[in-house]
């Protein structure tokens, strides 16, 4: 059976869209382990599935490049908003979309009747350790020591509806994030796995960012991880709360803003290309 697809990315972290509020996609994990094969399929990070709720506008599952469902995805969600305003028949401005990590909120921000960009309210950070899941003692894992590859790193523990562990250092550019990543995405800490967000303080209130998703592996952006990024460097004094940060990613930049009791997220929503696969 052809399906049509959307082809779209949030800063460089691409997925593959499919509209199944009417017709269901079978054996999503599959599907998306076969279609982001960069080379021998349509490539991409994953697939997100549009769907039907009765408590939002839209609901959104992703599955990552490796089969596994993931529970929220920053940059993913802006481009859910973006195809439900131009293509999906919600011409609202504001709307909601329901993940695996609650209801979110998306504030789309049109030009000439095309969504440019979208702010999402992100929600609180979780900040416990046994709700993140991370296994430190204490209400708070900031700063705190960890041992990965026989190296001690320093490490500040968020959940933006995904678990993130954040280090700070001097030039993340020069890691070798092929053989450290994996070494922290599976870390006897974390028992879901863990994305780990490696930043560089660049000025005030400016962060630059690589990141290693679980399931995915390094990634040109990661929208829940420059939260996560955000919200740790607040909690170190390294940057401002209730301003914008500049977080800086390969794909590009994104604006974080850390409330009181909210995390908000800015960043463009691109549709790449369109087509049809056999499913």
């Amino acid at each position: 059976m052809l399906r049509t697809f959307y082809k779209m990315h949030g800063i460089g972290n691409d997925y593959i869209f499919f509209d199944c509020r009417e017709q269901p996609l079978r054996d999503p994990s599959a599907a998306a382990v076969r279609l982001s094969d960069r080379h021998r399929s349509v490539g991409g990070d994953g697939i997100v599935l549009i769907l039907s709720s009765d408590r939002a506008d839209a609901r959104m599952r992703m599955f990552n490049l490796d089969g596994s469902e993931g529970m929220m995805c920053g940059n993913a969600i802006r481009c859910v908003g973006k195809y439900l305003f131009e293509r999906g028949g919600i011409k609202k401005q504001t709307l909601t979309v329901e993940t695996k990590s609650g209801i979110k909120t998306l504030f789309l921000h049109v030009n000439g009747g095309a969504v440019s960009s979208v702010t999402v309210d992100m929600g609180a950070p979780v900040l416990a350790p046994k709700e993140i899941p991370a296994d430190f003692p204490g209400e708070r894992a900031v700063n705190v020591p960890l041992s990965v590859n026989g190296r001690e790193y320093r490490v500040t523990c968020v959940s933006m509806g995904n678990p993130h562990c954040v280090v700070f250092a001097e030039d993340p550019a020069a890691l070798d994030l092929r053989a450290l990543g994996p070494a922290f995405e599976h870390h006897p800490a974390f028992p879901a796995r863990v994305n780990t967000e490696f930043v560089r303080v660049a000025g005030a209130n400016e962060l630059v960012m690589r990141v290693w998703e679980r399931g995915s592996g390094e990634t040109r952006a990661c929208g829940t991880g420059a939260c996560a990024a955000a919200v740790a460097a607040v909690l170190n004094g390294r940057c401002a709360a209730e301003s914008d940060i500049a977080v800086r990613l390969l794909g590009g930049d994104l604006t974080i803003r850390v409330g009181k009791d909210r995390v908000f997220m800015t960043g463009e929503a691109a549709l790449s290309f369109t087509g049809e696969v056999e499913l």
